[in-house]
């Protein structure tokens, strides 16, 4: 990227622009497409995305700091999606909490606490069969204090959970995505976050039944 941001003219910056856009496309692709939209939408996003990252001589681009704990690729797949969002909502509005996408959303609250419920020994509330007043109500805060402690969450780490649990990518797809130096690092970064998820839902009282 820094063949882009310091180039001293104007073919210079042309030729840096294009070898940005050979190399970082699968990635503004696969944002655009996280819209679930059909194909000439994702390619209107797409452009979009190629226009704003472009614009004020690449004023988001030069916003990026290096991090040690994540690289280029994943930072600009957050901006990406944000992008994506602001272009959606400038042109349909804000979505119908009834959407598609919202109900995925709460697929992917039942993924994680599949995960986090053998520790916390909550499986119990998820079980259809044992359906009740106060296990919906506990099952309604479950989900609740789910939510806050994922928005806690840094957003790389958000990043992470979605990919993984929402667009249903792999282990290795996502460590291609995010810039991760090989799978296991995702493995390890994504048993991090759910100790951290488990123990935010141990501080709201989710420590399971009494033995």
């Amino acid at each position: 990227m820094s063949a882009l941001l310091d180039a001293t003219n104007q073919l210079a910056r042309e030729a840096a622009w294009k070898t940005f856009i050979e190399t970082h496309s699968p990635l503004l692709l696969h944002a655009a497409r996280g819209m679930g939209r059909d194909y000439d939408a994702t390619m209107d996003v797409y452009a979009y995305l190629l226009e704003q990252l472009r614009r004020d001589d690449f004023h988001r681009l030069r916003a990026y700091v290096s991090d040690d704990r994540s690289g280029f690729t994943a930072w600009l797949l957050v901006v990406a999606r944000r992008l994506c969002v602001d272009h959606v909502r400038q042109r349909y509005g804000r979505p119908d909490k009834t959407s598609t996408r919202s109900r995925e959303a709460g697929a992917v609250r039942r993924q994680l606490v599949d995960l986090l419920a053998e520790e916390l020994d909550v499986s119990h509330l998820t079980d259809p069969g044992g359906s009740n007043p106060e296990t919906d109500l506990r099952v309604r805060e479950l989900s609740l204090a789910l939510t806050l402690a994922v928005s806690d969450l840094d957003p790389l780490d958000q990043l992470l959970l979605k990919l993984r649990f929402e667009d249903g990518l792999s282990v290795r797809e996502v460590s291609r995505l995010v810039g991760a130096t090989s799978p296991f690092q995702v493995y390890r970064r994504q048993k991090a976050i759910l100790r951290r998820l488990q123990a935010a839902l141990r501080r709201r009282g989710f420590q399971g039944p009494e033995p």
